[in-house]
């Protein structure tokens, strides 16, 4: 019995010996010969992370056979403030990066064409149009530093206040947070006091009293709970107050030095259609978070048309400000303006 039992064990130490050695052997054969770091401000429940950069990710380790592995590093887990997540792209702290390009003010001021009040129609037409003037005029200049992977903007801007905005003399001396400046001048022009910061900083700043009003879409009002601190939400009808500007970024030496089956999977999964699908997921991700604040019996203002009308007029002078300023810095406001409003009436109408 005891040579037998001696027998068994020898036996089964051998198996769980060969077993560790195969299973060693498979994970390395699995291992992915590329792993890159993806960095974002957002945390990984909130709706960009989960419907579009995990389905981005997902379907680019897919499509290599698990040669490329994304980590994925949601609410800058990789340290630093959001502003930052562009050099981080730029010196290879991180890989990939998503930002708002309005995180630091003036480094790349053709985006802004996109952001000035009532331009944008709807997110997936307008972001075709931001990646078309895109390459037609930003990526050899204000792009060169990083390899773009896609550019897109959210839905519908709005106001979500504490006190109900109707009319614009309601923002006068209303402590606001908007994101980019763009949105701080047309706040500051409406009689608003703009106060800049990341939009992860909104919900303690509302809850501490540093801002009384904030603007952002409906998708993100979820993540943020700012339903839940605000009872109040301003609505342009069929218009879009603004928009904001994305930008979704790799290392360029990280990819330079991809071998070119891995860029072409990249590739086919990146630029003006994903821009497109990202645009439209952000906007189809508004339904949810208003219908939370439906729940909530938060007061949604929608704005007559004629009401509207009455903020069109009084915006107008940022548009033309911002023009007037683009084309002194030799940079052509006119040209960019009348070219961003040509490709958005073109995939407006399509």
């Amino acid at each position: 019995m005891t040579h037998f039992r001696r027998t068994i064990l020898k036996t089964a130490g051998a198996a769980v010996v060969s077993a560790l050695t195969f299973g060693a052997a498979s994970t390395s054969a699995l291992a992915a010969d590329v792993t890159l770091r993806m960095h974002q401000f957002l945390p990984a429940q909130a709706s960009v992370p989960k419907n579009i950069l995990d389905v981005w990710a997902d379907k680019i380790e897919a499509e290599s056979g698990g040669r490329i592995e994304i980590q994925r590093f949601p609410a800058m887990q990789l340290g630093g403030k959001p502003p930052q997540l562009i050099d981080q792209a730029i010196d290879g702290v991180a890989d990939i990066i998503w930002t708002v390009s309005g995180y630091t003010p003036g480094r790349f001021p053709r985006t802004e064409v996109f952001e000035l009040p009532f331009t944008m129609t709807n997110a997936e037409a307008v972001s075709r149009a931001y990646w078309d003037l895109a390459q037609e005029t930003m990526i050899d200049d204000d792009f060169k530093q990083f390899k773009v992977l896609g550019l897109w903007v959210h839905g519908p801007g709005l106001i979500h206040s504490k006190k109900p905005v109707e009319s614009i003399g309601d923002l006068n001396g209303v402590k606001l947070r908007a994101p980019t400046r763009v949105t701080n001048s047309l706040f500051s022009s409406l009689g608003a006091t703009p106060v800049g910061m990341p939009v992860p900083a909104v919900p303690e700043a509302l809850s501490k009293g540093v801002i009384d009003a904030t603007v952002i879409p409906w998708e993100v009002t979820g993540a943020l709970k700012v339903s839940e601190l605000v009872k109040n939400h301003t609505t342009f009808g069929d218009d879009s107050l603004y928009t904001t500007t994305f930008i979704f970024a790799m290392n360029k030496e990280r990819w330079d030095a991809l071998p070119d089956d891995l860029k072409a999977i990249i590739d086919a999964n990146s630029g003006a259609e994903f821009s497109a699908f990202a645009g439209k997921q952000m906007q189809m991700d508004d339904d949810g978070p208003r219908q939370l604040a439906v729940d909530l019996g938060n007061n949604i203002i929608t704005l007559s048309p004629d009401q509207v009308a009455e903020w069109k007029t009084a915006a107008q002078a940022t548009t033309e400000a911002w023009v007037a300023e683009m084309d002194e810095k030799g940079k052509d406001g006119t040209g960019l303006r009348a070219r961003a409003l040509e490709l958005i009436e073109q995939y407006t109408a399509n």
